[in-house]
């Protein structure tokens, strides 16, 4: 059955604790698309629920007028791109999208095990977030009904730590690669508004998302961010609301003229994300529950993640899809950084 292109006002379902709630959120803003926003509560609007139930969930209608849940963030980005002429995020000139991309997977899919550790690795984190998080389900939920709620909210998110690599043996790399993004943020925005020029890209929203919990909620990061990067937390502070921005063409950024920062950014891909990519691809192949990898000479140990191994595949589509000369300018541009191994390695 076909699916209606989507039509605006856009409904869709989400939660604040969630980063790609807040990535959409943030997204939907600054393309001053109109939109009804429900709160973590589809059931209660009539609406249907999303296979898998994932965050956040656009309710779109099909030829035969009935609604339908779509979730994932990224591709929803590009299908919401023709709805207006103005405000795009991704970019016009193709390498430049490429790199977009490549950077709003890192984001979504590597900075997420620092959003995901720092909440529920951490005993004030996570007593926190267990009695915050679901609060706007309901927020006049009695006392002790919460108090049941949130213990077992909180103990179902601390047993999940595994599935996204967070455990004794990656805790220390988790950290430390958090640490090191930090730093080069903190540089990149000294001289540099957003990651894709002067106005943002699709990698700006994933990232905007993240540091909505790592920067703005969680209280161990955001005393980190604080204290290492307080251009950060301004960032993500003013990102929630970029309806104001107003961008020209011009604004975005010339692959011939890559700032610094995002050649340092590349190379911290390369040094973390990438290996970890890989060898979940690896074993997901050949069939194994679980694999082992060398990142950055520490020792990393993760059940597999399908899912991260078709974000993979996305890329290298999107790959597929330049022409030849714009390939090699991809190429290129992330040459030595540990990135390149991602298009040129397969499993």
């Amino acid at each position: 059955m076909a699916n209606n292109p989507p039509t605006l006002p856009i409904t869709f379902s989400g939660a604040p604790g969630s980063p790609y709630t807040r990535k959409m959120l943030a997204l939907l803003r600054y393309r001053r698309m109109p939109y009804k926003y429900i709160v973590n509560n589809h059931l209660k609007a009539g609406l249907p629920a999303a296979k898998p139930a994932l965050l956040p969930t656009f309710y779109f209608t099909n030829t035969e007028g009935e609604t339908h849940a779509v979730t994932d963030s990224t591709p929803l980005i590009r299908q919401l791109e023709p709805l207006q002429e103005t405000r795009h995020v991704v970019p016009p000139n193709p390498v430049v999208a490429m790199l977009d991309a490549l950077l709003e997977d890192y984001f979504d899919e590597w900075l997420t095990k620092a959003m995901f550790h720092y909440r529920w690795a951490f005993k004030e984190d996570a007593d926190r977030a267990s009695r915050i998080v679901p609060l706007p389900m309901n927020i006049q939920i009695p006392k002790q009904t919460l108090d049941a709620i949130a213990g077992v909210f909180g103990e179902r998110q601390v047993s999940r730590l595994g599935v996204v690599g967070s455990n004794a043996i990656t805790s220390t790399l988790i950290e430390q690669s958090f640490v090191r993004l930090l730093e080069l943020l903190e540089q990149h925005f000294t001289t540099h508004a957003f990651l894709m020029g002067k106005r943002p890209g699709a990698s700006d929203f994933a990232l905007q998302g993240q540091l909505s919990q790592l920067a703005l909620f969680d209280p161990t990061p955001m005393a980190l961010c604080c204290k290492i990067a307080p251009r950060v937390v301004a960032w993500a502070q003013l990102g929630d609301d970029l309806s104001g921005l107003e961008p020209t063409n011009s604004d975005w950024l010339v692959p011939t003229l890559l700032p610094a920062g995002l050649n340092h950014l590349l190379c911290e891909i390369g040094r973390t994300y990438v290996p970890v990519m890989l060898a979940n691809e690896a074993a997901l192949r050949q069939g194994k529950n679980q694999f082992n990898a060398k990142v950055d000479g520490l020792d990393w140990q993760q059940s597999t993640f399908p899912y991260q191994a078709k974000c993979v595949g996305w890329l290298r589509n999107s790959f597929a899809l330049l022409n030849g000369e714009d390939q090699a300018s991809f190429v290129q541009l992330i040459e030595n950084t540990g990135c390149e191994k991602l298009f040129t390695e397969t499993a």
